[in-house]
């Protein structure tokens, strides 16, 4: 029953949240985010533009968001589909954030507990720190290390090989 109930209040959660995102709308620009089918408020798609002055910028990234049944408790997964050249964004495309890892202290003692995942935390606070993580990646924690030592040891070939997939993407 207890589940029931957990699934309950993150679905009324959820749709105030999408309520909130198309009422007053997300950032000018930055994002769009909502239910890939209004049948089913656990599985989201994002479309978040990529960040002015950086290599992302012109393009249009895809994300799926999976809420789990105890939402707000827990944090959702994040994927890009498909995936994109990152050093916080697994080769599958999951995306790796301090923001949407599981509440309380870090079992490596990385992260502060300030830094993960918390129920007063949204989807628009998620996508905001995603945009600001496209721009600043982590290298300290990143979740694709050949990008990570790319980024590091060659920042202009990391920046041409994302503006080159952007360009791909556009079909340029």
């Amino acid at each position: 029953m207890q589940n029931k109930s957990q699934s309950s209040t993150a679905l009324r959660r959820l749709m105030t949240e999408y309520r909130q995102l198309t009422s007053s709308g997300a950032p000018e620009g930055l994002f769009t985010a909502g239910p890939v089918k209004e049948s089913n408020f656990f599985e989201w798609e994002a479309l978040i533009h990529g960040p002015e002055d950086t290599p992302f910028e012109g393009g249009i990234f895809v994300a799926r968001l999976s809420f789990p049944s105890d939402y707000p408790l827990n944090p959702f997964k994040m994927k890009f589909d498909p995936p994109i050249l990152h050093p916080n964004v697994y080769a599958s495309g999951d995306v790796c954030i301090s923001i949407l890892h599981a509440p309380g202290d870090d079992p490596n003692q990385y992260e502060t507990s300030s830094e993960r995942w918390s129920p007063v935390q949204s989807v628009e606070k998620v996508l905001l720190s995603v945009i600001s993580m496209l721009a600043e990646p982590n290298v300290e924690s990143g979740a694709n290390i050949d990008c990570c030592k790319l980024y590091r040891e060659n920042l202009p070939e990391y920046e041409r090989r994302v503006r080159q997939a952007v360009m791909d993407q556009l079909g340029v």
